[in-house]
């Protein structure tokens, strides 16, 4: 999926979009390693030593690895574990729906 990703936050480097990842390998090192091997460039957080059972997972109810949640402007969860073209999908519908409110609030 990074390739994907990385993708995507090329593409939308001047919308409002922001892709946030967090990291569930019990190793620190092994995440940073891992992110520059791939060229992760986005904010991308470690859920601690404890892995999949740390505290973000734990907060979020995520059970399996990737989990993916589209939020949008306002912080509302859209869409969930839509991946490659479906969750581009998703975030040109909210970037859509985004500009229609802001055309509607210039009227």
């Amino acid at each position: 999926m990074i390739p994907h990703e990385r993708s995507l936050v090329e593409k939308l480097k001047d919308k409002p979009f922001a892709l946030v990842g967090v990291n569930s390998d019990p190793s620190l090192d092994k995440v940073h390693a891992e992110a520059k091997k791939n060229g992760v460039t986005w904010r991308s957080f470690w859920s601690g030593p404890q892995g999949a059972n740390g505290p973000i997972p734990t907060a979020w109810g995520i059970t399996g690895w990737p989990s993916i949640f589209v939020l949008d402007h306002k912080g509302v969860v859209r869409f969930r574990d839509v991946r490659g073209e479906a969750m581009a999908d998703a975030v040109g519908q909210l970037l859509a729906e985004l500009e229609q409110e802001k055309a509607a609030a210039r009227k």
